[in-house]
């Protein structure tokens, strides 16, 4: 009996030894050998795992380095894989893992510019032959595992697919579950942090349950650098981004176990620093985005966002020349995307039907029936401020381009609801070209879209309408300030229903006639008062005019310089399809009252002979009451004075709206000096005026159509100067018509009556042209620098341009004498003004802005070094001497920090010096072309030229203008010529 026990001891003994031996050393062994074996088969690169190592008592396992591919550059590779398999496996009916831990993992994933994957092209897969057979029960596996931790794990991505290839990587990848299970509504508490070399930081807290699936938690992305994954953007939009951070925040709830239903609530964005560009220009920069209390329900498909912050945002817009805004252009085109949309739902098409069995041919005829569309998304802003934006809009489809700078605009909505059941309030101020001012306040509602806006204005620069005003008119808007108080309510679009009431003023206006080029219509303030706009009538209860100014001239034919104003259009003929136009009654406008105070005009009419043209002033007068409703006389009562003591009245009637069918108007002059008519007297009749006044009456009566004109014209006086050489002279012996003229007192008594039919074609002559001073204008004008050099040095020196040495921003001697001569010559004309266009050259410049830029990072570079070392350094870095071995080294980090690349794989194989040569030219050839220094260079020359002339040539600096710079390939010339314009105050 003893022996039987002992004996049992013995093999119970034995079977353990056996039991530890097989499975801590045997064991371990055997599962290494056959791993790497396997690894060897699967792999094409070499893969080895280290030690394999397993505890039979307590079911823990332990794999440790696993590394696949090159030594120094492992694409799947780990420090330790540890598990521990709980014994209650065995009866609980599930796979139950205490512990799971993976330290210092390490991922290589890459995408070539094929698209193939690394990974894919890392093990030998077998090729599937056939359909795996369908699953009979969809249930997953029970697997209980009570912690999973990633410790300290990396991962590399790189993907080449795109222009710019995309790089992030994570070298600290920590995630810890707890209680992750398979078996249903088990949820697992998850803990995920992330960071990298490239600044972003992710945090995630939350739990997970797997089935169903369903996850809560906090998600939070720090300091994320947008410019990482821009290559895929720019992949369809055309814009490079320069610079951009985001961070975001919000709290989750994700639930698939019936339908996608994930809500996000107290989420919160900020961008900073969001630089994008287009290959030409800036087109939107944000330095500051805050979004807080967002929240979203993608099942209920709204969207809110609680407040909306944004100071400093600056963009760029444009039409170009074929009438197309020039942001849509960088979109991708419609055509293109539609295909693409195509492809892909073409594509997802036949992966569902190759997944999914046939259809049952005997499905209800409500599977056929189109689904229900979803409701419109849902967008609620409660409150957004945006402050201090500068938007820079330019229109080059006109002849002229137009510019509008908004700035600074700032914009404040409240309530905002995108399904539009209820008004939101909207604030907008912004200053408009820098004098003008816009502000509107009030409500807005979507749908239907109607709003109520109390808009204020203030000297509104009405140039702004001169490229679309003038080719339809044959006018020039020179100035003019627009300012308003207006309530503007709209009440619908279709058809459109506005009504404004208000008032509005038009201060300093100045139109001139651009055939003639002279004043056509001025005056220095408008004042519209009571203005009612309704659709389809305009009410204005008084207008008053101060100061204003008009240019009236009679032509020979009896028309007025203001009928051929209008410039014909070409009319498109209407598609036979098309209905005729409807009767509409035109607009019923009515003015109360029009008052003019201290206004001026120039009066010609070439239909009587001698010419009369002559100055009118001190112009004081009303003009009754205007109505297209009712077309009744309206009354015209006006006094003022020729040359300020020369009296003048108009008096009589008008139908304004048809001036032909009544008219009566009676004008008199009297006691004007005719020696303000020399001018004229000198081009037509060929001689001067020495003294003499003029009496004249104008009685002008139309009657349907019928002029009945009484010209009376008396010249008291008349004595004529010494005879004009004149071309445009009659070819009659004035002074003979003049004695037998002449009465018994000396006067000159004629009375011109005029009679026809206005609406006869033949009643016209050819109109006279104007040439006065024209050969000077154009030589004043064609040449203006060699004209004012003419009057200081007395030759045609041009002064138009002052040159540089390339590379260089300093004056030299040649272009210091150009600078005294033009200084001098300015001095005798005060009025003028010059403008200076810094300009640059890519050819002349570009390669000594690059060298002398790559010696100063040479410095700097060394300079750093220095520091770092604790040597002794100097003030500047610009005072070390870089020695040129200690270039090429320093050449390495020049080319990989300003180019942001890694010098070519071939350049390895070329020797240090050939090596050298081409970093440094790399990085000659990117800097050549940059267009920050060029510009630079190009705003210091002219800096410069405007310094001399003041500090040296004692200009007035408010003369002096410096405007935007440019930049060009090449000059032309060796050296390097800016351009000078020149303009009047």
């Amino acid at each position: 009996m003893r022996l039987s026990k002992k004996s049992l001891l013995v093999s119970l003994l034995i079977a353990a030894f056996a039991y530890t031996l097989i499975g801590a050393l045997l064991l371990p062994a055997t599962v290494l050998h056959i791993a790497n074996q396997q690894l060897a088969k699967l792999t094409n690169a070499p893969a080895k795992l280290e030690r394999v190592e397993f505890n039979p008592f307590s079911f823990e396992a332990t794999l440790w380095n696993l590394h696949i591919g090159e030594p120094d550059a492992p694409q799947i590779a780990f420090r330790r894989l540890y598990a521990n398999l709980s014994l209650d496996s065995l009866w609980r009916g599930a796979l139950h893992l205490t512990d799971i831990e993976l330290e210092r993992a390490h991922g290589d994933v890459r995408f070539n510019r094929d698209g193939e994957l690394n990974l894919l092209q890392l093990f030998n897969l077998p090729e599937r032959t056939e359909p795996e057979p369908p699953a009979t029960d969809s249930r997953p596996f029970p697997v209980e595992l009570d912690r999973i931790a990633l410790i300290k794990n990396s991962l590399f991505f790189e993907d080449q697919r795109t222009s710019e290839p995309v790089v992030f990587a994570y070298d600290n990848l920590s995630l810890e579950l707890h209680h992750l299970s398979t078996l249903p509504d088990n949820n697992s508490n998850m803990t995920l942090t992330a960071s990298g070399p490239y600044g972003a930081r992710l945090d995630w807290q939350g739990s997970l349950s797997l089935l169903p699936l369903r996850s809560r938690g906090h998600v939070s992305v720090d300091a994320a650098e947008l410019q990482t994954i821009w290559p895929y953007v720019r992949e369809r939009l055309a814009v490079t981004l320069q610079s951009g951070a985001l961070s975001a925040s919000t709290d989750y709830q994700i639930d698939l176990s019936e339908r996608t239903d994930v809500t996000l609530s107290n989420a919160q964005l900020t961008l900073q620093d969001f630089n994008l560009q287009t290959a030409q220009a800036p087109l939107l920069r944000i330095p500051t985005l805050n979004i807080a209390e967002g929240s979203l329900d993608l099942a209920q498909r709204r969207a809110r966002l609680g407040t909306i912050k944004s100071e400093g945002l600056e963009a760029w817009a444009a039409r170009t020349e074929q009438g197309e805004i020039d942001l849509l252009a960088l979109l991708p085109p419609a055509d293109e995307a539609a295909a693409a949309d195509a492809n892909n739902s073409s594509a997802e098409d036949q992966g569902t039907a190759a997944d999914e069995p046939a259809s049952d041919s005997t499905a209800t005829p409500s599977a056929t029936e189109p689904a229900e569309p979803p409701p419109p998304w849902q967008l609620q802003v409660a409150a957004a401020d945006l402050s201090n934006y500068q938007l820079h809009l330019q229109d080059r489809q006109p002849a002229e381009d137009v510019k509008l700078e908004l700035a600074p605009l700032n914009l404040s909505l409240r309530d905002f609801d995108s399904l539009g059941q209820a008004p939101f309030q909207l604030s907008l101020d912004t200053g408009v070209n820098g004098s003008g001012q816009l502000q509107a306040s009030g409500d807005v509602t979507l749908t239907p879209l109607t709003a109520n806006l109390q808009v204020n204005t203030r000297d509104l620069n009405l140039q702004l309408a001169r490229a679309y005003v003038e080719p339809l008119v044959r006018i020039q808007l020179r100035s003019g300030l627009l300012g308003s108080q207006l309530q503007v309510q709209l009440k619908g679009l279709q058809p459109l229903d506005i009504g404004v009431s208000g008032d509005a003023h038009v201060n300093q206006l100045h139109i001139v006639d651009s055939a003639r080029q002279r004043d056509l219509l001025k005056w220095q303030r408008l004042d519209l008062s009571g203005i009612d706009y309704q659709t389809d009538r305009l009410s204005i209860d008084g207008v008053t005019l101060q100061q204003p100014y008009v240019r009236f001239i009679i032509n020979e034919n009896l028309t007025t310089n203001f009928s051929g104003l209008l410039v014909e259009q070409p009319v498109a003929s209407a598609p036979r399809s098309q209905p005729p136009a409807s009767d509409k009654s035109p607009l019923a406008l009515r003015i109360g009252g029009i008052r003019i105070n201290d206004g001026s005009a120039n009066f010609a009419d070439f239909s009587l002979t001698p010419n009369f043209a002559t100055a009118l002033g001190q112009l004081n007068g009303s003009i009754g009451t205007i109505d297209n409703q009712r077309p009744l006389v309206a009354s015209v009562a006006i006094e003022g004075r020729v040359d300020r003591y020369a009296p003048v009245t108009i008096q009589g009637g008008l139908t304004p709206f048809d001036p032909l069918n009544s008219l009566d108007i009676a004008t008199r002059f009297r006691n004007v000096e005719l020696t303000t008519l020399t001018p004229y007297s000198g081009k037509f009749a060929g001689y001067r005026i020495r003294k003499g006044r003029l009496n004249l009456d104008l009685r002008y009566r139309i009657e349907q159509g019928q002029l009945n004109a009484e010209n009376k014209l008396l010249l008291e006086g008349l004595q004529l100067g010494e005879k004009v050489d004149s071309p445009d002279a009659v070819d009659l012996p004035v002074r003979l018509a003049v004695a037998l003229l002449k009465d018994t007192k000396g006067n000159i008594d004629l009375s011109l009556p005029v009679s026809g039919n206005l609406e006869d074609p033949q009643f016209s002559v050819m109109p006279i042209v104007w040439q006065t001073l024209r050969n000077l204008l154009l030589r004043a004008t064609q040449a203006p620098f060699k004209f004012i050099a003419g009057l200081v040095s007395g030759d045609d020196q041009d002064l138009s341009q002052v040159s540089f040495a390339p590379g260089q921003k300093e004056l030299d001697a040649n272009a210091q004498r150009t600078l005294d001569t033009l200084a001098s010559a300015l001095q005798e004309r005060p009025a003028l003004t010059l403008e200076i266009e810094g300009l640059s050259t890519v050819q002349q410049d570009g390669p000594l802005l690059a060298a002398a830029r790559l010696e100063a990072e040479y410095q700097r570079l060394l300079y750093q070094s220095l520091q770092r070392s604790g040597a002794r350094v100097p003030a500047s870095p610009n005072e070390l001497v870089v020695e040129e071995d200690d270039k090429p080294a320093l050449l390495e980090g020049i080319y990989r920090t300003r180019l942001k690349r890694q010098p070519p794989p071939e350049w390895s194989e070329l020797d240090r010096e050939q090596r050298a040569a081409q970093l440094r030219q790399a990085v000659l050839d990117n800097w050549s072309n940059n267009d920050l220094m060029l510009r630079r260079l190009a705003q210091a020359r002219a800096a410069e030229i405007k310094a001399y002339l003041v500090e040296r040539g004692g200009l007035d600096a408010q003369r002096l203008y410096l405007i935007d710079v440019s930049t060009s390939d090449s000059s032309g010339t060796e050296a390097v010529t800016v351009p000078l314009h020149l303009d009047s105050q």
